[in-house]
């Protein structure tokens, strides 16, 4: 399961209906609807909130609003309850350059043109449920060691 902090507008194709997928997963996760991936570790931020429920919508949310900007034909029933305000969640900077190394180091493999956009992008946003905080890899990430060295590096330039 991958809960991809920066914005679903670098996801190609695939990643956009994977996270859609991995996010309705989640939300049954947190609503107790499935007995799997109970203490999956990309959950506990949405756990740590005080309505991971909510939280979860929200950043549903999110992916939806991208996925029909892109044509995609995701059910919005599918997400429930949205509260009008946003209540962010916090997420280390080094969480999220990770990620945006981690996605591209994904998109190198299967996507080359998307692959292409993102290795110019220096500055990233991130998904509108998140904000960042000045921090290392959350605790909680599953670190892959050949992204991790690249995030350090380019941390340090």
């Amino acid at each position: 399961m991958r809960l991809w902090s920066i914005h679903p507008k670098y996801l190609d194709s695939k990643g956009l209906v994977a996270v859609w997928r991995e996010g309705l997963l989640a939300k049954k996760v947190l609503e107790g609807k499935t007995k799997g991936y109970t203490n999956h570790s990309q959950l506990i931020r949405f756990k740590n909130t005080n309505n991971p429920i909510i939280s979860i919508n929200q950043y549903l949310l999110q992916i939806y609003t991208e996925a029909k900007l892109r044509s995609f034909n995701f059910d919005k029933s599918k997400i429930g309850i949205i509260n009008t305000k946003i209540v962010q969640i916090p997420v280390t900077s080094m969480q999220v350059q990770y990620e945006f190394e981690l996605l591209k180091y994904k998109l190198s493999k299967r996507d080359k043109l998307k692959y292409s956009q993102l290795k110019k992008i220096n500055k990233y946003e991130l998904n509108p449920l998140f904000y960042s905080i000045i921090g290392q890899i959350e605790n909680w990430e599953k670190i892959v060691p050949e992204i991790e060295e690249l995030t350090m590096c380019k941390h340090l330039q």
